[in-house]
């Protein structure tokens, strides 16, 4: 497990950026972490990691947003999954192994992630600093 300290958004971001600069594409990143937290942040910074130039958001009422950089890039939010039938209608095994998906809210389907995932769990500590643990990922 790796632990990160941040104290900004922007170093948030870093945090993703760094971890996209790791990845083959094809990755499922489980997002663990209370409202607030940084999750769409950390995404942000991910994302630019991977040429996106498009604003990233939560995609809290399309349920998923897809961006086209380095690799294709499905952003879901799970915030409102609370059944398997939920997530199936998200289109969400439509998706695997078609590029790499990043999951806020993934305590709601955890059930239904690959083993193989890697984990991100961000702990707001305070106003500007939080904890950002990465699981299953290679070194950053």
């Amino acid at each position: 497990m790796q632990i990160f300290k941040t104290t900004s958004p922007e170093e948030t971001e870093q945090i993703g950026s760094r971890l996209a600069k790791t990845l083959s594409g094809t990755e499922v990143i489980a997002m663990f972490g209370s409202l607030g937290a940084g999750k769409t942040a950390f995404t942000r910074g991910f994302a630019e990691a991977l040429g996106v130039n498009d604003g990233v958001s939560s995609p809290t009422f399309a349920l998923v947003h897809e961006y086209k950089g380095k690799f294709s890039i499905y952003h879901f939010d799970m915030y409102r999954v609370a059944s398997w039938d939920d997530l199936y209608t998200t289109g969400f095994f439509d998706y695997m192994e078609s590029g790499i998906m990043i999951i806020e809210w993934s305590e709601n389907i955890v059930d239904f992630l690959p083993d193989d995932r890697i984990d991100v769990t961000i702990r707001h500590i305070s106003d500007n600093e939080r904890e950002i643990q990465i699981e299953g990922a290679k070194e950053l």
